[in-house]
C-alpha cells in the first residue's frame, strides 16, 4: 500500500495555497499528497482567555483513526495556535508521529502590517509545513541557519531559512522513509 500525506484543511479551504502545498510536499517527502476532509471540532480548542486555539488539542484530533495509508496528516488552519508554554506558535507536530499541524494567522503579512502577499504566504507556508513534518522523521531543530528545521521564533527567521533541508537533516530524513 502506497503511503500518503494527507493535508486537511482546518476552518478554511484556499485552493490557491492547497494545491501547491500537496505537490510540494510529494516532492520533498516523495509519497503523494492530497487534500482531504476531516470534521475537526474547533471549540473543544478554544482557550477564550488567551482569545486562541490549543494547538495540542487540534493535533490530536487530527491523528485519530487515521486512514490506513496515512504516512502522515498535516492540519492547516486560518487562527492562532498556542501550546500552553507558548505564547503562540506557527505549528507543532509529533516528534516521530504521524500528525501535524501549521497555521497561516501569522504567517500572513498582513498580520504584522504589510501588504497581503500570496507568493510570500505560500513559501512562508511550505517552510512551516516541511519544518513541522520533519518533526514526525524525529528531526529536531537543527543548528544549521539555513535549514528548514532551524528554529523559527519569529517570522523573519521564517523568511531568512530555506524551504530544504541541510544534508545532515536530508540524510536522517531518508533514512526514517527506509524504515
Amino acid at each position: 500500500m502506497t503511503k500518503r500525506i494527507y493535508v486537511i484543511p482546518i476552518g478554511f479551504n484556499d485552493r490557491s495555497l492547497f494545491d501547491p502545498l500537496c505537490l510540494s510536499l510529494a516532492h520533498r517527502f516523495g509519497m503523494p499528497a492530497q487534500i482531504e476532509h476531516k470534521p475537526i471540532n474547533i471549540h473543544r480548542a478554544f482557550d477564550p482567555y488567551r482569545n486562541q486555539y490549543n494547538s495540542s488539542v487540534l493535533l490530536a484530533q487530527l491523528i485519530e483513526d487515521p486512514p490506513p495509508d496515512a504516512g502522515r496528516i498535516l492540519g492547516v488552519c486560518n487562527f492562532d495556535l498556542f501550546i500552553p508554554i507558548l505564547t503562540y506558535v506557527f505549528g507543532e507536530a509529533q516528534l516521530e508521529g504521524i500528525g501535524a499541524i501549521v497555521s497561516i494567522y501569522r504567517l500572513k503579512n498582513e498580520f504584522y502590517g504589510g501588504q497581503s502577499d500570496h507568493h510570500l504566504l505560500m513559501e512562508r507556508l511550505l517552510k512551516e509545513a516541511t519544518h513541522e513534518l520533519g518533526h514526525t522523521y524525529h528531526l529536531y531543530h537543527c543548528h544549521n541557519m539555513g535549514c528548514v528545521m532551524n528554529s523559527s521564533v519569529y517570522v523573519e527567521d521564517i523568511d531568512e531559512k530555506s524551504v530544504r533541508f541541510c544534508r545532515e537533516c536530508e540524510r536522517m530524513i531518508l533514512n526514517q522513509a527506509q524504515k
